[in-house]
């Protein structure tokens, strides 16, 4: 599906691989000049810019942070001095995830995640909407996940933070969508990437047992969704989660 996003400028948070890399390539591939943040991945932010150039896209790589105020600030001017205002924000930087049993569960199991999935939205959101504001016109795209609707046992603190991120979602499109600003979320199911290498096939064919499609998704289901929502064809779509997991939880 092609969804023209030329002359628009794209922040995609933790875009140096996963899903992050993927929605960097599409957005840019609908004609977006795309920000490629990255926290410690140098290299693999460098690969991917170079990869959107060579397929006749634009990109830019920044390093940045986005649970610090500071480099969230430095972030966002340098996108905006170096590619132009931001008219789409895609929050989608994520650490690690573990499964850990109540028992066992502090508070800081809970705030890592709060930090990644509240504080970098909140930051983020209030240094874009001001000149999204400005201009009566802008896109805040979440990638959340399924995990809020399941209830996924030993992992309630990842649970809980994406709970709170489609809060976030909904209450900001209500406060924004005056201006013309539009917010949703993207909740995916489980989509293989880097990070699940390691996985045993057994697992993946499990899940996949439970889709209605009875497969797993790829990364570029993602993406394609985020451009959908980045694009004019959702122009009259806010508040929303939109499920991309071949139904499997129907809401």
């Amino acid at each position: 599906m092609a969804h023209d996003l030329s002359e628009r400028v794209a922040l995609v948070t933790g875009a140096s691989r996963g899903l992050g890399a993927a929605i960097a390539r599409t957005l840019a591939g609908a004609g977006a000049r795309v920000a490629v943040n990255y926290f410690g991945s140098a290299d693999r932010a460098a690969r991917l810019v170079e990869d959107i150039r060579r397929s006749g896209g634009q990109a830019e790589a920044f390093q940045a942070d986005v649970r610090d105020e500071q480099e969230v600030a430095r972030l966002v001017s340098d996108v905006q001095g170096r590619l132009g205002p931001i008219d789409v924000l895609v929050v989608n930087a994520t650490g690690p995830q573990p499964y850990v049993k109540l028992e066992e569960l502090t508070w800081k199991h809970c705030l890592d995640q709060l930090e990644f999935f509240v504080k970098s939205p909140v930051l983020l959101a209030k240094a874009v909407v001001p000149g999204m504001k400005a201009r009566r016109a802008g896109r805040i795209i979440q990638i959340g996940s399924e995990v809020f609707e399941q209830g996924v046992p030993e992992f309630s603190s990842y649970v809980s933070a994406k709970g709170a991120q489609l809060g976030l979602t909904r209450s900001w499109a209500l406060e924004l969508g005056p201006w013309g600003i539009t917010v949703n979320l993207v909740a995916p199911g489980w989509i293989p990437t880097e990070r699940h290498e390691g996985e045993v096939n057994a697992n993946k064919e499990a899940y996949a047992a439970g889709v209605p499609l009875r497969r797993m998704g790829v990364p570029t289901d993602v993406a394609e969704a985020v451009a959908f929502l980045a694009s004019d064809a959702a122009g009259f779509i806010t508040g929303q989660k939109l499920s991309v997991n071949g139904g499997r939880t129907l809401a």
